[in-house]
């Protein structure tokens, strides 16, 4: 019987597609046990005051054993693993990346994840998924969601915490530019499902 969570959040649609893959494997893991614990999964607004709001309470409500974001990249390829969430984001939202503020008026500068990196991209590779390292989540709701989380649990240094960036879903691409990068939707769910076992193995 699990005896705690792992959050996994996923962000809902936006813009004009009408699917967004982090969301869909997030919801389709809701449940599943891994180790002792079991995951439960949230679906955020793509707006960053929002979503940190969330997943600040569900942090402060859950008490989660580990918390792994998840967004979608437009036009990587692999998985990619964040290293790094800076205290910046930008009040446009909308991509333009000129009027950045601090998420946090008196948090750090940025915070380094708390994930095994190393660990989850060779998992990864091994199993035939394409994977990578990344130095930085943005300064989007992304990296919003993840410095939100290592903020929220700056007081329990053990908790592993971080940030997966997936492709898009293969659906998603039929009306995009040719050759757009996509992954199937059954590898990313693997992927992140093999990603949740390496972190719940070193707690």
């Amino acid at each position: 019987m699990a005896r705690g969570v792992v959050l996994l959040t996923g962000f809902e649609p936006f813009g004009a597609d009408k699917h967004n893959p982090s969301a869909e494997v997030a919801s389709q893991l809701d449940g599943l046990p891994i180790g002792n614990l079991a995951v439960r999964s949230m679906r955020l607004p793509v707006e960053s005051r929002r979503a940190m709001a969330r997943v600040s309470a569900a942090i402060d409500t859950l008490r989660p054993r580990a918390v792994v974001g998840l967004g979608q990249a437009a036009g990587r390829a692999v998985i990619c693993v964040e290293q790094v969430a800076v205290n910046l984001f930008d009040t446009d939202e909308s991509g333009g990346g000129l009027t950045p503020r601090k998420l946090v008026a008196a948090g750090p500068d940025a915070y380094f994840t708390r994930l095994p990196v190393g660990a989850i991209v060779r998992a990864l590779r091994k199993n035939g998924i394409p994977a990578s390292p990344s130095l930085s989540a943005g300064i989007f709701v992304c990296n919003a969601v993840m410095y939100t989380s290592l903020h929220a649990l700056r007081r329990r240094p053990t908790t592993p915490a971080g940030f997966i960036h997936l492709p898009y879903e293969a659906g998603q691409v039929a009306a995009r530019p040719r050759n757009t990068a996509s992954m199937s939707l059954e590898v990313m769910r693997q992927a992140v499902e093999l990603a949740l076992a390496v972190v719940v193995k070193e707690l």
